[in-house]
């Protein structure tokens, strides 16, 4: 595992400046860079561990703070801070993110990826249609509020992850994103995991995480963005 080192990033986006949570490999570089967007938690410790995951694997990792601040464990507060999320600001402060990446000495800027959680899923979905500097989307358990409209405007590749028992994201759900990929030409796979709940991937909520789940899902991940950033 490469030494990592972590730092909150300021950037600019929507006027003004938003943060995030930075982590790299300490030598060696350039390195493909991803964004890690957030569950409707916020930007919590458990973002920050998976963003040190995957920079340890040879990327540079910043996941935005779509909340600005807001960090909660309560369903009902993470729902309203969901709720009054504006998906064109956090547009913006996403594609504020790959910039300071694109912008970075250490990343390359060629190379750019995105994944997320939850709402963070729809999110990377959003910004993968949206910003043609990201080539690789892989969104767990999470569908754009507006739909999949743009999905003709994806640049590269999508690897989704869902859970079979997910009553939020759906078999339907699920069957739309695939047939809106496909659809568009979008080269992509889908990985349903039957037995699984949302959130399978959150080893901070031992109610839903799946141990199982989680680990293939990670493995699948590695060698997607292996294949769709380093080469």
């Amino acid at each position: 595992m490469a030494i990592l080192a972590h730092e909150t990033i300021e950037f600019a986006a929507n006027g003004g400046t938003a943060s995030g949570y930075l982590a790299k490999p300490v030598e060696g570089g350039p390195y493909p860079g991803v964004v890690v967007i957030q569950e409707w938690w916020g930007l919590n410790p458990n973002i920050c561990d998976i963003a040190n995951r995957i920079a340890a694997e040879g990327y540079v990792a910043l996941a935005p703070d779509l909340f600005h601040g807001a960090v909660t464990a309560e369903p009902d507060e993470a729902q309203k801070l969901m709720m009054t999320l504006q998906e064109p600001n956090a547009l913006v402060d996403m594609s504020g993110a790959v910039s300071a990446l694109q912008a970075r000495d250490d990343v390359r800027a060629d190379r750019i990826g995105v994944t997320g959680f939850c709402l963070g899923g729809g999110m990377s979905l959003l910004l993968a249609m949206n910003n043609p500097a990201v080539t690789a989307a892989a969104p767990f358990y999470g569908v754009p509020g507006a739909g999949m409209g743009d999905a003709g405007q994806i640049q590269g590749a999508v690897m989704g992850f869902f859970a079979g028992r997910d009553e939020w994201i759906n078999a339907e759900v699920v069957e739309g994103i695939g047939s809106a990929l496909n659809g568009a030409g979008v080269r992509n796979q889908i990985h349903m995991y039957p037995d699984s709940d949302h959130g399978f991937f959150n080893d901070t909520s031992p109610e839903v995480h799946d141990p199982e789940a989680a680990a293939d899902a990670w493995d699948k991940l590695k060698a997607f963005f292996a294949a769709e950033l380093q080469a």
